[in-house]
């Protein structure tokens, strides 16, 4: 479908509006992992979703951050904890972990998409299937008319591939005779 650009106003539907903080959510905390990765800043979001869940992301820590900024409004001069203190060892499994993070937000934004590419097919078989409900919503009666129906269908496939399998081995002693008729 593309990008388009949208309007900037609450999103109505709630199981829209569900999806979308989803990916906003994972692309703001993206950001901010890039923010915090490239140019060493530190970094704290929290964000609540439409239903009341907190969600946050900190580097090195929303705790750390936190404690920073509150203790930077308290007094003028900021002292950063011995354990925040840059050290080689430190910033080198920092930065792998960053990598690490960005590779699973990849993977988890690719499964995202992946699962709303099978919710999509999921509906369209529904909708060609003469059932045209997903399994999870079927009843007893439905599902054994499904597996009866399911039944008939390996039995029309079964005969179909008797039906292929003769045709082709008629075909090829049909070729094997026409060449040995040739020499």
């Amino acid at each position: 479908m593309g990008r388009r650009k949208i309007e900037m106003k609450m999103v109505k539907d709630s199981g829209s509006r569900q999806v979308t903080f989803s990916k906003r959510r994972s692309g703001l905390f993206k950001k901010a992992n890039e923010l915090a990765t490239l140019c060493a800043a530190q970094v704290a979001i929290v964000v609540f979703s439409p239903g009341g869940k907190p969600y946050s992301f900190g580097h090195p820590s929303v705790e750390a951050v936190a404690e920073r900024f509150l203790t930077l409004n308290l007094r003028s001069r900021v002292s950063i904890p011995r354990q925040l203190v840059a050290q080689p060892q430190r910033e080198a499994k920092v930065e792998r972990l960053s990598r690490r993070l960005n590779a699973i937000l990849n993977k988890l934004q690719a499964e995202m998409k992946r699962g709303e590419m099978l919710d999509e097919a999921v509906k369209a078989a529904c909708k060609r299937s003469k059932f045209r409900k997903p399994i999870n919503e079927i009843n007893l009666y439905e599902l054994i008319e499904m597996r009866k129906a399911m039944g008939q269908l390996r039995e029309r496939v079964k005969q179909r591939m008797s039906e292929i399998e003769a045709s082709s081995s008629l075909l090829l002693l049909s070729k094997m005779a026409t060449k040995q008729a040739e020499s």
